[in-house]
């Protein structure tokens, strides 16, 4: 234990930028996944075939390994932050279309034939009253895919991405030596740690964003 703080101690500065570069590209991929999964999710939501193959293929990129995904992508766009990204993105994916299908879907029928009989435009129904009331469901699938991203930024660390993942793989390849375990534990503990702040800060952007009457 002395030895983990010791070593938390004298890198302080190191932990808290990597902590920042770990918790920057999991929140810019999970906005860009959720840009392209609610497009996805409002183009196939009428459509039950259209749905099925969305997350049909969306759940296919989830059955790659993280490696493996990594690895296919490195000799067309390098090392570190464009191959991680675009990993991160495409695993994101599968629960936020998911999850916009399901709350697009579920909208009464009755509340978008009343809009539609005021004069409102398809899209302006979308706008107005599908999509705020699909947002919990989104939102949801935006905590998943969260704290999902934040394990699977750590091995990205195997494409020279940003993060904790780094110390973590320099930890394990120098098992024997004093500073390799503490180096390691505190990168596995600093993920845990921010991926439950992470999902907090998420579940407080719900409360503020959401009206009380869905919420209710």
């Amino acid at each position: 234990m002395q030895q983990l703080w010791d070593f938390v101690s004298a890198r302080k500065q190191q932990l808290l930028t990597d902590s920042l570069l770990h918790v920057s590209a999991v929140v810019q991929s999970v906005v860009i996944a959720t840009i392209v999964a609610v497009a996805i999710g409002i183009l196939v939501y009428r459509s039950p075939a259209g749905s099925a193959i969305a997350t049909a293929l969306a759940g296919t990129i989830l059955t790659i390994p993280s490696f493996a995904l990594l690895g296919l992508l490195i000799p067309i766009l390098g090392l570190g932050v464009a191959p991680t990204v675009t990993a991160l993105v495409l695993y994101a994916l599968l629960p936020i279309i998911r999850n916009t299908i399901l709350g697009l879907a579920s909208v009464d029928p009755a509340v978008t034939d009343a809009a539609r009989g005021v004069g409102m435009s398809r899209t302006t129904v979308l706008s107005r009253i599908e999509l705020p009331l699909a947002w919990p469901s989104i939102l949801t699938g935006m905590r998943v895919s969260t704290q999902m991203l934040m394990g699977i930024l750590a091995i990205a660390a195997y494409a020279k991405g940003p993060g904790l993942g780094n110390l973590i793989f320099s930890g394990l390849s120098r098992v024997g030596s004093p500073t390799a375990i503490p180096q390691a534990l505190t990168g596995t503990v600093l993920i845990v740690i921010l991926a439950l702040l992470l999902d907090g800060v998420l579940a407080v952007v719900g409360r503020l964003t959401t009206s009380r009457g869905i919420r209710d």
